[in-house]
């Protein structure tokens, strides 16, 4: 190698180890300015900010409900349980003397299976209804076939 070529090389050599320097240099102060705003993390842009903070409210404003019905929701539970839950229908004809069978007998019956069966026996000369109480899903009276079926219907065994 010529010593041209040798010094040209080390002013190259120089010359890339200044701007290192240089760009090092600037590096240093860079940091040492965003240390001293202290924002070496990005900012988020102001809208999306924004709306993390709304939906960070939103979510808030969901676990207060979330609350609020869990606390209401067992007395409300409880309640229903004395709602009628189960109804049977059986229509029939009990006598031969009249068509389209217009007697019935409806069972209705609470979470508990408690409540009654009301019969409507019709005939052409009267109607007769007769209600029967219903505890737990069994009769302290005998039940017609019809109103067992329709406590069958109400989903339960009687």
């Amino acid at each position: 190698m010529s010593t041209e070529t040798a010094t040209l090389l080390a002013g190259a050599a120089l010359l890339v180890g200044l701007l290192a320097l240089l760009l090092g240099f600037w590096l240093v102060l860079r940091t040492r300015r965003l240390a001293r705003l202290g924002e070496f993390r990005p900012q988020m842009p102001e809208s999306l900010q924004a709306a993390l903070e709304r939906e960070v409210e939103r979510l808030d404003a969901l676990a207060r409900q979330v609350d609020d019905v869990s606390q209401r929701l067992p007395p409300v539970e409880q309640r229903s349980m004395a709602a009628v839950q189960r109804v049977g229908i059986v229509r029939f004809n009990p006598y031969g003397d009249t068509g389209g069978q217009q007697s019935f007998s409806v069972a209705m019956l609470d979470g508990e299976q408690t409540g009654f069966v009301i019969s409507s026996l019709h005939s052409r000369q009267q109607t007769r209804v007769y209600l029967k109480q219903i505890s737990q899903g069994q009769s302290d009276t005998p039940l017609s076939d019809e109103e067992s079926q329709a406590l069958r219907q109400a989903g339960v065994g009687g």
